[in-house]
């Protein structure tokens, strides 16, 4: 597996795969809408990662990181989602590390879907603890938990 800057080319493939996740449709994420937002991330100033496979000529995995995104002060982990057909294979992890390793603040934030029970686990796991609940932040009916890892 490698890791590496997503590139323009990167972005419409990879939306094309991330809306066919449960997740993504439950947030009302369209592929054109999707592939609008990595557009316009690759032209800011966005830390945007995929993972590559060796035998896999479309990305498995991707994530978004915000620089100064939480608060004005820390990096915000935006977006992270790994190809359904690559689930569990250790990919959401790496590009977790990466993300962490590039980390322009001395701590890392993110949101996580009170449904979305496998995805806290996994937050836990890497070293990230609940700080906060925001009901009704992104769509009415989730409560988004803000996680918090303390990277230096």
């Amino acid at each position: 597996m490698e890791i590496r800057l997503m590139q323009p080319e990167d972005a419409a493939a990879i939306a094309h795969w991330m809306v066919e996740l449960p997740l993504w449709q439950r947030y009302g994420v369209t592929e054109a809408g999707a592939n609008d937002q990595f557009n316009a991330a690759l032209r800011g100033n966005d830390l945007l990662l995929v993972a590559d496979i060796e035998t896999d000529p479309v990305p498995v995995g991707f994530a978004q990181c915000l620089r100064g995104g939480a608060f004005g002060r820390s990096d915000y982990l935006r977006l992270i989602g790994v190809r359904a057909d690559y689930a569990g294979q250790g990919i959401g992890a790496a590009l977790l590390t990466e993300v962490e390793a590039r980390a322009q603040s001395r701590d890392l934030f993110l949101l996580t879907s009170d449904f979305n029970e496998g995805a806290q686990r996994f937050y836990r796991r890497m070293g990230y603890t609940q700080i906060g609940a925001i009901p009704g932040y992104v769509v009415p009916d989730v409560t988004e938990l803000i996680f918090r890892k303390q990277l230096r």
